[in-house]
């Protein structure tokens, strides 16, 4: 089979997901998080009743997927974290790191394409869905629902690479920008790794993520430093991890070099 051959400039800003959503404005009108007790029953209708069972059953027959050495979480399972991972999967990411974990509900900070899809863009929030603020008065609000989360011991996940490269099997270089969060609300911080690997009969490959963690800010040093630290030590375990990928189903290449 042809291997498919994607062309990048920019490792930061490229973006492959495919898509062509209007994204939506994220100022002060949008509501990131509500109460009510009817707004409780649907987050647990679409999340546990709906989403999680569809998630498990197309992750399982799909990619057969298996998570490794999720058993670092475990001690946390009562507790706020955030959890760091590479953004390789439209659907995959959507719903991998409610699957690392589990039983605790899991926030993903999204773009706002996320929340712009006709119809389904009304549900996701329910699903978790946190999208990036696009002015100053929603950044406030933005803050605000991630101190309330972190109260109800919930896990934010975050993909530091922030654009979609299909199957793409290294790791990208990411800003240390959103490890100030676990920093500024004094929470551990586990990553998660996906790995693309062969599969005798059948076409799609094996998706194994693994697990790592946890990984704690370094009070020796100075707020920057510390974020920097913290990034830095999540990113090499994230290279080290994705050196288990066996298979390329696409080819990236920079356009100054040649195929």
């Amino acid at each position: 089979m042809h291997q498919k051959v994607i062309y990048y400039q920019d490792e930061l800003n490229d973006e492959f997901a495919g898509d062509a959503i209007q994204a939506r404005l994220i100022d002060d009108k949008y509501k990131y998080y509500h109460k009510s007790i009817f707004k409780s029953f649907t987050h647990f209708f679409w999340y546990r009743v709906i989403a999680t069972p569809i998630a498990y059953a197309y992750m399982k027959f799909k990619f057969k997927h298996k998570i490794v050495n999720r058993k670092v979480v475990k001690p946390f399972k009562k507790k706020a974290y955030f959890i760091y991972g590479n953004h390789t999967h439209n659907l995959a990411d959507a719903v991998i790191p409610t699957m690392v974990a589990s039983p605790t509900d899991t926030h993903v900070i999204v773009h706002a394409n996320n929340v712009s899809m006709p119809y389904l863009g009304r549900i996701t929030p329910s699903l978790g869905a946190v999208p990036l603020p696009d002015t100053k008065e929603a950044m406030r609000n933005f803050t605000d629902c991630l101190e309330y989360r972190i109260k109800q011991k919930r896990v934010i996940a975050i993909y530091p690479e922030a654009h979609i490269w299909p199957f793409y099997t290294k790791i990208r270089p990411f800003k240390s920008m959103s490890f100030s969060y676990p920093i500024r609300y004094g929470t551990p911080v586990f990553c998660f790794t996906n790995t693309y690997q062969k599969r005798k009969r059948s076409k799609n490959p094996r998706i194994v993520t693994y697990v790592d963690g946890p990984f704690f800010p370094n009070l020796e040093l100075t707020g920057k430093e510390q974020r920097e630290d913290l990034r830095n030590r999540v990113y090499n375990t994230m290279v080290k991890r994705s050196e288990n990928s066996n298979i390329e189903i696409i080819k990236y290449v920079k356009r100054e070099t040649e195929v």
